[in-house]
């Protein structure tokens, strides 16, 4: 390893001093003295990441669906209660993999979206933001992923491939480049650097969860690895093969008004809400349960999407089952967290079912072999018309459905709002923290307020890993991460502040204030929207229910005075902010 280090320059943990470090216990030695020891072995990590859900949909969290593998990671580790994504795919992914605000990897918007012109929304991962993979592998880690990119606009077989996993420090990977595709047939399947189509019975999920475990067992011994497991479970559309939706029937017949109240009593019997947390209002488009005309059709929305979340937890079974075979679990630290909160989304919802026409009708097969475009095509592979439409019952390949707000309002249980907005119910997700040898107070609750960013460093800090100040003839730009460490430990850690911006939605966290505003039209940012900023004690009300912006002015102009700073340094100015008026 020493000889690879040489060749990059070298920036510590949390200064700029250069030296590399190796952990032992709860100590960090200098490379020079851990030259003349024995070597001690390092942990494994994998950082588990799940798609589209929300605060509420596993168990440990308050839900009624069955995730008995992730309960088990946090029995046996440490729940944090007050941790945050960045709203969207892309955002948070480029957040998890460099320890910076997503804008700062050049990762503003989406990945798969039109590229902007302005810095921080090129959307294509920056080569001056270095991935923890890459910083793992030169410091002497096998590096596996598994799952979904999402962080190139590039997908074709023949274009740039300079931001694909293997070329941003992946040994190896089997996933799917772009965000969203069938599960039976997604488009962009990867193995390594080759599209390829998918093979008879094919489940992305169990794909996913399958390939995690061959990489395992074939994992070398003698070299610690990282692995990054990043599923499309629960995203749209929903699919799930019958067997595993019959699981839940029956049990979504009370409807989401009676569920979200479950979900908050558990919740806040778990311990991980407290008695001053309110339930949000259902979402103002959602209508009461005894008012929905299509019970049967919403039920079976949420039976598809619970079992969704089953199969991915069951692939977590079998990779822990893995690591327990080759004796690596109790040296290894497992993450679990999600990308975003619930999806409120109409995929295939919007219109009611129609009739196929005769064309619709006439089997159209796409052979076995063909890689069909990032897009769904019209007709499953074996030429079935994808239908779609209020009305039509989940599940089957041949079928487009999303679960929209009506669940999404249930999945975030007790936040407001959904994906793509910066209030809790588009930022706030679980984290799980799994590390046998590192956390000695077992199955409890932390309650540190963090984000995505704070997982490289603490990645670092656990592996004794060094962060390069230059990395293939680039500047790297310093993480904006604290280390988590320290609260695996009962200790404090203390962000400055937190911020967010998507898609013209904005938020900052200082200590228990937030402010938080949302513009009325996405991506379209207004002199209305400009001072439309809503301010919450977060200690006090955790559910954003009391707006204190008029009580308060002062504080309100002086934190969107903070927003202001670090959006122009962090590049989430100046777009999408109209650059007529200067906003």
């Amino acid at each position: 390893m020493e000889s690879v280090l040489t060749s990059i320059t070298i920036r510590s943990a949390q200064s700029k001093a250069f030296f590399s470090f190796a952990l032992a216990g709860s100590m960090l030695i200098p490379s020079a003295v851990r030259a003349q020891k024995p070597q001690i072995k390092r942990p494994n990590i994998i950082i588990i990441l799940s798609d589209d859900m929300g605060y509420s949909d596993i168990g440990c969290f308050g839900s009624e669906i069955k995730t008995p593998n992730i309960d088990r990671l946090a029995n046996n580790g440490v729940r944090f209660t007050h941790f945050y994504n960045n709203a969207r795919s892309s955002p948070s992914r480029a957040s998890l993999l460099t320890g910076l605000y997503a804008h700062q990897a050049e990762m503003g918007h989406l990945a798969t979206a039109a590229p902007h012109e302005e810095e921080g929304y090129r959307d294509e991962l920056s080569k001056n933001a270095v991935t923890l993979a890459e910083v793992l592998r030169q410091n002497g880690y096998s590096t596996y992923m598994t799952g979904k990119w999402h962080l190139t606009r590039e997908m074709t077989a023949t274009g740039d491939r300079s931001n694909w996993p293997l070329q941003r420090g992946f040994d190896r990977y089997f996933g799917t480049l772009n965000g969203s595709g069938s599960f039976y047939d997604p488009g962009t399947l990867i193995s390594n650097n080759t599209l390829i189509a998918p093979g008879k019975d094919f489940y992305y999920t169990d794909a996913i969860s399958d390939s995690t475990v061959k990489f395992i067992m074939q994992h070398p011994e003698d070299k610690p690895f990282f692995f990054y497991v990043a599923y499309t479970a629960a995203h749209w559309p929903l699919h799930a093969p019958e067997k595993e939706i019959e699981k839940y029937k029956g049990v979504y017949d009370i409807g989401w008004d009676s569920l979200r109240v479950l979900r908050f009593n558990k919740l806040k019997k778990l311990g991980i809400i407290g008695e001053e947390c309110v339930l949000t209002d259902r979402g103002v488009d959602v209508p009461a349960w005894k008012d929905e005309p299509m019970k049967e059709w919403q039920a079976r929305r949420m039976e598809v999407y619970a079992a969704m979340i089953d199969i991915m937890d069951q692939g977590i079974g079998r990779i822990i089952s893995a690591l327990e075979k080759k004796g690596e679990l109790e040296n290894t630290i497992i993450f679990f967290m999600q990308d975003n909160g619930g999806c409120a989304e109409p995929q295939g919802t919007k219109q009611p079912e129609v009739p196929l026409t005769e064309e619709q009708k006439i089997l159209k097969p796409i052979p076995d072999d063909a890689i069909l475009p990032v897009r769904r095509s019209e007709y499953t592979r074996d030429g079935h018309y994808i239908r779609s439409g209020r009305g039509v019952m989940a599940g089957a390949a041949d079928t487009w459905v999303a679960y929209g707000e009506e669940w999404a309002n249930v999945s975030n249980t007790p936040f407001r709002l959904y994906k793509q907005w910066v209030h809790e119910g588009g930022i706030a997700t679980p984290l799980v923290v799994y590390w046998p040898a590192g956390i000695n107070n077992k199955g409890t609750l932390n309650k540190e307020v963090s984000h995505l960013i704070d997982i490289l460093p603490t990645c670092l800090e656990i592996t004794g890993a060094s962060y390069p100040a230059h990395f293939n003839g680039k500047e790297i730009i310093p993480y904006e991460g604290k280390s988590l460490v320290p609260a695996l430990k009962n200790k404090k850690i203390k962000h400055d502040f937190l911020i967010w911006e998507h898609c013209a939605n904005r938020a900052i966290r200082i200590g228990k204030w937030k402010l938080v505003a949302k513009v009325q039209k996405q991506m379209e940012f207004t002199s209305a929207d400009e001072n439309s900023w809503e301010l919450y004690n977060l200690e006090k009300d955790p559910s954003e229910t009391n707006n204190l912006a008029d009580k308060y002015p002062g504080k309100v102009k002086k934190m969107a005075q903070r927003w202001e700073k670090e959006a122009i340094r962090i590049k989430m100015k100046p777009w999408p902010w109209n650059k007529e008026t200067n906003l």
